[in-house]
């Protein structure tokens, strides 16, 4: 009995010392279009809120996201808050790109939303864009372990490229000027709308690492995100993407290809890490 017991303080020492995981998911959950017909959102709402609860990340960024979306959204999956606002008018109007976030963890320190653009603080298109975009920012308060880290979710313009990469630019520069004090831990993920190789260039932000390439297990799931509906072709598209700081340890990668009847709760796959925080 005296042995059972020393061995049931190590394996809870273990354990505790291992830390606790945080788990993120960047999301497209296609916006409310009328034309989409049986991938409509009146079909496929069910079954896209009953995958975030089932998978239950701790904090989630979605993107094509309108109000009515949100407010549907915000009813089923109790356990969170939200930050965001939409682009067209910096309130209630167009696509937001909400960061969820389990708010029985994490407290809001400060959060905000910028236009990508030439002008970031005003609703604006930016660039060579076809459409106003922005990205949304918060910086989370995990309460338990009273560790602070910065989240940014992103949807970045499909037709401009001179838009993609001046995004870019602008998100690494928003970054530097928020973390220049404490240097916290940084996550930026969304739909990039174009797919990147390892070490391209442009991509992504000098001091942000791919989580595909970091995860410590192996990948999980298809390379693509982009299943554009199309449950009967492979997916081998890959633009919706989470980067990471250094300071991040990533445990696990997937991309989820949950359906249903043969149907996808959405045109784009999730993508999903765990990960741990220095202090952990």
């Amino acid at each position: 009995m005296k042995k059972l017991l020393i061995f049931s303080y190590f394996i809870t020492i273990g354990i505790l010392a291992s830390g606790q995981l945080i788990s993120v998911m960047t999301y497209n959950i296609r916006y409310d279009n009328s034309e989409d017909k049986t991938n409509s959102w009146q079909e496929r709402r069910e079954l896209l809120s009953s995958q975030i609860k089932f998978h239950h990340p701790d904090i989630v960024g979605l993107q094509e996201v309108l109000y009515s979306q949100l407010s549907y959204l915000d009813s089923i999956i109790v356990d969170y808050s939200f930050v965001g606002v939409g682009k067209d008018d910096g309130q209630t109007k167009g696509e937001y790109n909400p960061i969820f976030y389990d708010a029985n963890i994490f407290n809001v320190v400060e959060s905000g939303t910028f236009w990508l653009s030439e002008t970031p603080d005003t609703v604006s298109k930016g660039w060579d864009a076809e459409l106003n975009r922005i990205c949304t920012y918060a910086r989370l308060h995990h309460r338990s372990q009273d560790i602070d880290f910065w989240v940014f979710n992103t949807h970045l313009d499909h037709m401009g490229e001179q838009a993609r990469f001046m995004s870019v630019e602008l998100i690494t520069s928003k970054i530097d000027s928020l973390n220049k004090v404490l240097y916290l831990p940084v996550i930026v993920m969304g739909d990039f709308n174009t797919s990147f190789e390892p070490n391209s260039p442009p991509f992504i932000l000098a001091q942000l690492s791919d989580s595909r390439q970091l995860s410590r297990q192996a990948p999980f799931g298809p390379v693509g995100t982009l299943n554009g509906f199309n449950f009967e072709q492979p997916v081998t598209q890959r633009i919706d993407y989470i980067f990471v700081s250094q300071q991040i340890n990533v445990l696990k990668y997937g991309v989820l290809s949950d359906s249903q009847a043969g149907k996808f709760p959405s045109d784009h796959f999730p993508v999903f890490i765990e990960f741990e925080l220095p202090g952990f």
